[in-house]
């Protein structure tokens, strides 16, 4: 018996990866944050016990695992996004442990991935940014020490922020003094979802956007100057210069970028 951690990915139920699937459709029992996870994902199921986990604690979830377990039932635990970013596995792998039950993670399509996809954008440009920030404001639980906003934007990095867009205001004050008021920010709204929206603009002017598309909740924003540039070298990957251990008569140069 094994409890699979899934990640669904975004929302889109095709960006879910091959062995998420098959576990889905192949597993007895399937506990399914439904809150974040379209039920399209679980198309095809085959499982005798199916729960929405959205309304239950964390001692419900354990006990419907350990049932599990004393069956000898594989569980498809299924999160959106990624299980490892935000997945809330940490307490439910701790208690597993303890408790001596099999796991395994299989990871996910993340949300600011979808978001760069939506975007037209590659989040590591040369010259630009070489670094990704995976971020959340911390509102209602604090953040540790010197993973404040303002302490992550001195480095000028792209940055994808969670659960930030209720505190945009505050947000952009934070960002404006590192990245400039003519920086590029995106809120992207349930990326790769069927009402999937988004708005592009600056750290001037976004908070007057998103404010006339009403966005709230369940949205990601990336700030960078990634997002809106065309002003960065060609990666040395494709270069015709560039010689590594896989093009002929190449020095063994495994640094592309």
């Amino acid at each position: 018996m094994t409890v699979y951690f899934i990640g669904a990915g975004p929302g889109d139920p095709e960006l879910i990866t091959v062995k998420g699937q098959r576990l889905i459709r192949s597993c007895p029992v399937i506990l399914f944050a439904g809150s974040l996870v379209p039920e399209a994902v679980l198309a095809g199921h085959q499982a005798s016990l199916v729960v929405n986990t959205a309304e239950l604690h964390l001692d419900e979830i354990i006990a419907l695992l350990r049932a599990a377990e004393a069956r000898g039932e594989d569980v498809a635990r299924v999160h959106s996004g990624d299980p490892s970013l935000y997945g809330a596995i940490g307490e439910q792998i701790r208690h597993l442990r303890a408790l001596g039950i099999p796991f395994e993670i299989i990871p996910g399509v993340t949300a600011t991935a979808a978001c760069a996809a939506l975007l037209e954008s590659e989040l590591t440009l040369p010259d630009v940014s070489q670094t990704v920030i995976l971020t959340r404001y911390g509102s209602k639980s604090p953040l540790p020490a010197g993973e404040q906003l303002h302490d992550l934007a001195r480095h000028g990095a792209t940055m994808a922020i969670h659960l930030g867009v209720p505190h945009l205001a505050e947000i952009v004050a934070e960002l404006l003094p590192h990245y400039g008021a003519d920086c590029p920010i995106a809120v992207v709204h349930r990326a790769s979802w069927p009402d999937q929206d988004w708005v592009l603009g600056t750290l001037a002017d976004i908070e007057a956007k998103v404010s006339a598309k009403g966005f709230r909740r369940t949205a990601l924003i990336l700030v960078g100057r990634v997002l809106n540039t065309e002003d960065f070298a060609d990666s040395a990957l494709y270069r015709e210069s560039h010689r590594h251990l896989f093009r002929a008569g190449a020095a063994d140069d495994t640094d592309s970028r």
